[in-house]
C-alpha cells in the first residue's frame, strides 16, 4: 500500500503541532526561556520571510556554520518554508575542508558564528561564491570584523526583522531540504543530497522505535550539523509533540546534572561519549533523574551495564544508520537490550542484505559481510552526492547502496554491526576522510608521500589517526610536533593525527595505489611518535 508522504516536511509537521499544541512549551536553549510551539513557529517565519526578501531562491543552498543555538533551527525551518536548502557545516572545518564545502555547494549566503569569521578570512580567495554572512549574538563591533575583501558581514537580527506571517510556498517531500557532508576515503568529503522525505524518516524512525510521547523531554547535546542532533533528536521530538532542551555542546562533566536539571526523559550518547560520561567521578545524585531511555551507539556489555547501574536507566536503543541511507536497522521498542545489536531491519521502508563485498551476492544467515541497503519508498533515501555523479554511481552499484560496513544477521533476524570495511577513520564520533588529511600533509614542504590510516592504541579503543610520511630527498626528519603545528590550522582538531611515523617506503599495489590495509594491520611500531605521550596539545 502506498504511503502518504505529503506531510513529510518539517514545516508541515510544525504547522500541525502549532494547530494542536500552540501554547505548549516546546524548546529552550540551556537556561534561556522556553518557547511555545507557536512562538517558535513565528521565529521560523520571520527568518524564512527575511531569506525570501534578500533573494534566496527555491532550491538555493545557504551555508550554516553555527554552534548549537536556536538561530540554527530557525534558519533551517525558515529555509524549508521557502524551499531553500540548509548546508550544515561542521564547526571544526577550516582550511581546505571548509573551502571544499563552500565551492561544492556554491553557497552565496551564510549564517556563521562570530568565532569562525577568521577561518572564512583565511579561505576567502578560494571560496569566491560566498557574498554575505549573517552573525548571531552580541551586536557587531566593526573593529572585530576581519578585513574581508568581498564578503559582507551583517547581523542575524536583520533576518529576525522579517514578518511572522505564514509563508505560502509549495514544498514537497521530493524537494531537497539539506546537504550534509560525510567523509570520503579516495576523494573529498561528499555532500549528501537529502530530500524532505529522507529528513522526516530520520525523525520518524526514532520517534516510533523509542516510543516517544508528548510528555517526553529530549536533552539535545549532539551538534546540529549532524543527523543525530537535528533529525534523530530535534525532528523526532517535534513529530512526537514533546519538548526539548538544546545545549550548546556535550559536556561530560555536567551531562547527568543537566539531564536532572531539565527533567529530561530521553537523550543520546554516541561513541566515546559513553566513556567520557562514565569516567566522571560518581555522585550520590547520579540515579536521581527521569531518564526512561538512552540511544547509545555503540555499547559493549560492560558499558551498557555501567550506564544502566550508575544512572538507573531502564531502557536503551541501538541502531545502524548513515547520512546517506537513513535508519534502515533499528531496535524495536519492545526488543531486549543486547549490547552491539543494532536491531532489526525497518522493513516498512528498507531492504537490507549481508553480502559478499567482492560479488554483492547475499550471504547465509550468520556469516559476516557488507551491509547493503535500498529503500522501498521514493525520496526516503539520499538522492546522490552533490556534484559527484561518479561517486553516486559507484556507491549504488548493482542497485544496492554500499555502506562500507561489515555486519551479520542472526537466526532471529537481528543485525549485528561488526566493523567498517572502508578506509574511513572514525574518531570522537566524527568520520574523518583519510584523503583530506593526506591532502594537508602533502602540502607540507618536507613531505613527499603521505598515508593516513586508522589504528587503535588498545583493544576495544576507538580509532586514532596515524600519519605515515615519506620525506622529500635530502630532507632531515622534522620534529613530529612541527608536523602537527602545520596540520592544526589547516584541518579540524579531531582529524589532526595522534601518531606520526617517518618511513622510507609505503606499500603500494602494482598500480601504485597505497595498500592501507597493510599499514593498518602492522599497527604501531616502536618508531611511531605519540602526541599524547609527548604531551602535545591540539588547539581547536
Amino acid at each position: 500500500m502506498a504511503v502518504d508522504k505529503s506531510n513529510w516536511i518539517i514545516s508541515k509537521v510544525l504547522d500541525e503541532q502549532v494547530r494542536v499544541r500552540g501554547d505548549k512549551p516546546f524548546i529552550q536553549f540551556e537556561d534561556g526561556p522556553a518557547l511555545t510551539y507557536a512562538a517558535f513557529d513565528r521565529m521560523c517565519n520571520r527568518v524564512g520571510n527575511a531569506f525570501a526578501t534578500i533573494g534566496v531562491a527555491f532550491d538555493e543552498p545557504v551555508a550554516v556554520m553555527l554552534n548549537n543555538r536556536l538561530e540554527y533551527l530557525w534558519s533551517w525551518i525558515g529555509l524549508s518554508r521557502i524551499g531553500g536548502v540548509l548546508i550544515g557545516i561542521n564547526t571544526a572545518y577550516k582550511g581546505a575542508f571548509l573551502t571544499h564545502v563552500l565551492t561544492n555547494t556554491k553557497a552565496r549566503i551564510g549564517v556563521v558564528e562570530r568565532e569562525f569569521l577568521p577561518w572564512l578570512l583565511d579561505i576567502e580567495e578560494t571560496a569566491p561564491d560566498l557574498q554575505t554572512v549573517y552573525v548571531p549574538g552580541e551586536p557587531l563591533d566593526p573593529a572585530d570584523i576581519p578585513a574581508f575583501k568581498h564578503i559582507e558581514v551583517r547581523h542575524f537580527d536583520e533576518l529576525m526583522e522579517g514578518p511572522p506571517d505564514p509563508i505560502d510556498v509549495e514544498v514537497t517531500y521530493r524537494d531537497t531540504g539539506m546537504i550534509m557532508f560525510t567523509s570520503g576515503t579516495t576523494g573529498p568529503s561528499k555532500g549528501v543530497l537529502m530530500p524532505h522525505g529522507h529528513l522526516y524518516l530520520f525523525g520518524h524512525g526514532m520517534e516510533s522505535h523509542m516510543g516517544m510521547r508528548e510528555d517526553d523531554r529530549y536533552y539535545i547535546c549532539m551538534p546540529l550539523f549532524h543527523a543525530q542532533g537535528i533529525l534523530m533528536q530535534f525532528f523526532a521530538i517535534l513529530i512526537a509533540g514533546g519538548s526539548a532542551v538544546l545545549a550548546k555542546q556535550f559536556r561530560a562533566s555536567s551531562w547527568i546534572d543537566d539531564v536532572r536539571k531539565y527533567e529530561a526523559t530521553l537523550t543520546n550518547l554516541l561513541g566515546v561519549m559513553n566513556d567520557f560520561v562514565l569516567r566522571q567521578p560518581a555522585k550520590p545524585t547520579d540515579r536521581d533523574n527521569k531518564l526512561r531511555m538512552i540511544s547509545a551507539v555503540p555499547v559493549t556489555d560492560e558499558t551498557l551495564e555501567a550506564l544502566r547501574t550508575r544512572f538507573d536507566v531502564p531502557k536503551f536503543n541501538e541502531l545502524f544508520g548513515m547520512t546517506e541511507c537513513n535508519l534502515p536497522i533499528i531496535r524495536p521498542f519492545d526488543a531486549p537490550d543486547e549490547a552491539g545489536c543494532s536491531g532489526k531491519v525497518w522493513d516498512d521502508y528498507f531492504e537490507v542484505i549481508i553480502a559478499n563485498p567482492d560479488t554483492d551476492e547475499e550471504l547465509p544467515i550468520g556469516e559476516v559481510g557488507e551491509i547493503l541497503i535500498r529503500p522501498k519508498e521514493g525520496f526516503c533515501f539520499m538522492q546522490g552526492y552533490n556534484g559527484m555523479a561518479d561517486r553516486t554511481v559507484d556507491t549504488w552499484r548493482n542497485l544496492w547502496f554500499h555502506s562500507g560496513d561489515a555486519g551479520r544477521i542472526d537466526e532471529r533476524g537481528f543485525v549485528w554491526y561488526i566493523d567498517r570495511i572502508k578506509d574511513t577513520i572514525r574518531r570522537r564520533g566524527e568520520n574523518i576522510s583519510s584523503y583530506e588529511v593526506e591532502a594537508v600533509l602533502l602540502e607540507h614542504p618536507a613531505v613527499e608521500e603521505a598515508a593516513a590510516v586508522a589504528v587503535r592504541a588498545d583493544e576495544g579503543g576507538e580509532d586514532e589517526v596515524l600519519a605515515c610520511l615519506i620525506l622529500k630527498p635530502g630532507e632531515t626528519p622534522p620534529a613530529p610536533e612541527s608536523i602537527l603545528d602545520y596540520c592544526t590550522p589547516r584541518m579540524p582538531y579531531f582529524a589532526v593525527p595522534r601518531y606520526v611515523e617517518f618511513l622510507t617506503e609505503i606499500p603500494k599495489t602494482p598500480s601504485q595505489k597505497i595498500q592501507k590495509n597493510k599499514l593498518r594491520d602492522r599497527g604501531l611500531s616502536d618508531s611511531v611518535w605519540d602526541r599524547e605521550a609527548a604531551g602535545y596539545k591540539v588547539r581547536r
